[in-house]
C-alpha cells in the first residue's frame, strides 16, 4: 500500500474519532432540564450546583446528575393508622398529604427519602393531634385538626426543604360499639326533635284557636256595643220626637185657649169631667151637696174642680 494513502487513511480515522469524541462531549455537556424540575449536580461525588429548567452545561465525565427533583405539588396517601382520643376512644384514621419541594438541595441531602419521611411525620403528628381532642370534636372540628397537622408538619419538615400545603383526613372510623352508641344517640336526637316540633305545632295550634276565640269575643262585644249605641240613639230620638209632639200639642192647645171658642171648649171639657167625677163619687156611695145654681156652667166648672181636688186628696191620703 502506498505510504501516503496509509497516512491519509490514518488522519481521516483520527479526525473521525475526534469528531465523534467532540459530539459525545457536547452531548454530555448540554443538559435540558424540564419545567418545574431541578437537577442536583455533583462533581467528583460532591455537590456542585442545582440546575433549573432550561438549557444548562456541565463537564462530561466529571459532573453527574445526582438527583432529579420535581418542584410540582405532590399528593401521597397517608396509610390508615390507629389513634387514641383524649377520652380514650381508639380510632382508625387515614388521609391525603399535599406537599411540594421548595429546596432541592435540602430535599436531597437533608433526608434520605423525603416522601417517606413526610408521610411518617404526618402519621405521628395526626396521632398527637387526635390525642388532644375528644371523640365528638374530631368530627365537628375536622378543619381545625387538618390545619393543626399542617402547621406541625411544616415546623418539622423545614430542614428537609419540604412545604406541606394541606392535609385532608379521608375517613375516621371509630369502634363498632361507639358507632352503635352514636347511632342510638342520633336516633334519640331525631326523636327528640320530632317531639319538640310536634309539641310546638300543638302549642301554636292552641294559640291560634285561643287568638281566634279572643278575636271573635272582641268582635261580638264591639257589635253588641254598637247595637246598644244605636238602640240608645233610637230611643233618645223617639223621646225627643214624643216630647216635641207633646210640646207642639200643648202649644196648639194654648193657642186655642186664648180664643173665645177655646175658653168655651175648656169649660165644656171641665163640665164633662165634673159630671164624670160625680158619677164616680156616686159609685163610692159618697154624698155630695151641690148648690142651687148647679146648672150654671161656671158653677159646674168650679164644682168640677172642687170635686177633682177632693178625689185627688183622698187618693193621696
Amino acid at each position: 500500500m502506498d505510504p501516503v494513502t496509509t497516512i491519509l487513511n490514518f488522519l481521516f480515522t483520527i479526525e473521525a474519532v475526534l469528531l465523534i469524541f467532540v459530539i459525545v462531549l457536547l452531548k454530555g455537556s448540554i443538559k435540558f432540564v424540564p419545567q418545574n424540575r431541578a437537577w442536583i449536580i455533583e462533581r467528583f461525588g460532591k455537590y456542585q450546583s442545582t440546575k433549573e429548567a432550561g438549557l444548562n452545561f456541565i463537564i462530561p465525565f466529571i459532573d453527574q446528575v445526582a438527583a432529579d427533583r420535581s418542584l410540582k405539588e405532590q399528593a401521597t396517601d397517608v396509610p390508615s393508622q390507629s389513634a387514641i382520643t383524649r377520652d380514650n376512644i381508639s380510632l382508625v384514621v387515614d388521609g391525603v398529604l399535599y406537599f411540594r419541594v421548595l429546596d432541592p438541595y435540602k430535599a436531597t441531602y437533608g433526608v434520605d427519602d423525603y416522601v417517606f419521611a413526610v408521610t411518617q411525620l404526618a402519621q405521628t403528628t395526626m396521632r398527637s393531634e387526635l390525642g388532644k381532642m375528644e371523640l365528638d370534636k374530631t368530627f365537628e372540628e375536622r378543619d381545625m385538626l387538618n390545619t393543626n397537622i399542617v402547621t406541625a408538619i411544616n415546623a418539622a419538615s423545614e430542614p428537609w426543604g419540604i412545604q406541606v400545603l394541606r392535609y385532608e383526613i379521608k375517613d375516621i372510623v371509630p369502634p363498632n360499639s361507639v358507632m352503635e352508641a352514636m347511632e342510638a344517640q342520633m336516633k334519640a336526637e331525631r326523636v327528640k326533635r320530632a317531639q319538640i316540633l310536634e309539641s310546638e305545632g300543638d302549642r301554636q295550634a292552641e294559640i291560634n284557636v285561643a287568638e281566634g276565640k279572643k278575636q271573635a269575643q272582641v268582635l261580638a262585644a264591639e257589635a253588641e256595643k254598637a247595637e246598644q249605641i244605636l238602640k240608645a240613639e233610637g230611643e233618645a230620638k223617639a223621646i225627643i220626637a214624643v216630647a216635641e209632639a207633646q210640646a207642639d200639642a200643648l202649644r196648639k192647645v194654648g193657642e186655642a185657649a186664648n180664643t173665645q171658642e177655646g175658653q168655651k171648649a175648656i169649660q165644656l171639657d171641665l163640665a164633662t169631667k165634673a159630671i164624670a167625677a160625680k158619677e164616680a163619687i156616686a159609685k163610692e156611695s159618697s154624698v155630695v151637696l151641690l148648690p142651687d145654681n148647679g146648672t150654671d156652667a161656671s158653677s159646674l166648672v168650679a164644682q168640677g174642680m172642687s170635686i177633682i181636688n177632693t178625689l185627688n186628696s183622698q187618693k193621696n191620703g
